[in-house]
């Protein structure tokens, strides 16, 4: 008989399985940041060309690094956290805190970021919206999407992280650990 975890959790690190894909897809994507700007900077202060275009790929890529990998910074730890009285807190107390700050912070700030950003993607889409600029990319909409792949990721990410506290907190699973330096 084999030891299945508990759905919730199974549940869990899928979501976090689903996280560490985004956010490592994204990170990859600072490649092309570095080569597409230098390939921009060259054409245009080397040989006077401009390349619109590319130069909206790097800032649509630069949109997806940061917000598409902000779940799985969350999920490592890796965002700033002011932890004064956090790092010296039992593990226990430290998966309530972040119960606490899921329920009452995250969530509710990425249900109103979605909320709030979802009218201004849908006329996007609804327009299929493009660059202004001459020689621009086509796909504005799809940039602007982003800003939901952010909300989404970093609702089940918050999902994920609560459901693993709850367990912690009940002692069915070890208590998160921050990991400092």
């Amino acid at each position: 008989m084999t030891n299945h975890p508990p759905p919730l959790l199974g549940l869990a690190r899928l979501i976090d399985a689903l996280n560490t894909r985004l956010g490592q897809a994204c990170a990859w994507l600072t490649l092309f940041l570095v080569i597409g700007t230098a390939i921009v900077v060259v054409l245009r202060y080397g040989f006077g060309i401009g390349a619109t275009a590319l130069q909206e790929a790097v800032l649509y890529g630069h949109a997806l690094v940061f917000m598409g990998a902000t779940s799985w910074v969350l999920q490592r730890n890796g965002h700033v956290r002011v932890d004064i009285f956090y790092q010296k807190f039992s593990g226990r107390r430290q998966a309530l805190v972040e119960v606490l700050g899921n329920l009452l912070f995250l969530l509710p700030l990425c249900l109103f970021l979605g909320f709030s950003s979802w009218d201004y993607v849908a006329n996007s889409w609804a327009t299929l919206e493009a660059s202004s600029e001459s020689g621009g990319l086509k796909f504005v909409y799809l940039q602007k999407s982003i800003i939901l792949v952010l909300v989404v990721s970093l609702v089940l990410q918050g999902l994920s992280d609560l459901i693993k506290s709850v367990y912690a907190l009940a002692g069915r699973l070890p208590a998160p650990e921050v990991k400092h330096g």
